[in-house]
């Protein structure tokens, strides 16, 4: 997995806190933020969203955006 660089604004005294238990606890900064954000779920795929599935397939597989635009030009002028 590549890694990228992140900046994070805490409070200071924050901070200090946040390092002190890291090292009680012989791990980094960036483990436990990163063992913190693994804990967040991940959020479903779009197309299983209720409303999404619910609009699926109600227009043809043969409307293109140019259709689209085009009936938009002629309903807002």
């Amino acid at each position: 997995m590549q890694e990228t660089k992140l900046t994070v604004r805490v409070p200071r005294d924050l901070l200090e806190n946040i390092k002190r238990y890291a090292a009680q606890n012989n791990t980094t900064l960036t483990g436990l933020i990163e063992a913190y954000l693994h804990r967040i779920p991940a959020q479903p795929p779009l197309e299983n969203a209720p409303i999404v599935r619910r609009l699926s397939g109600t227009l043809s597989p043969d409307i293109t955006i140019q259709d689209y635009k085009k009936h938009l030009e002629e309903k807002y002028g």
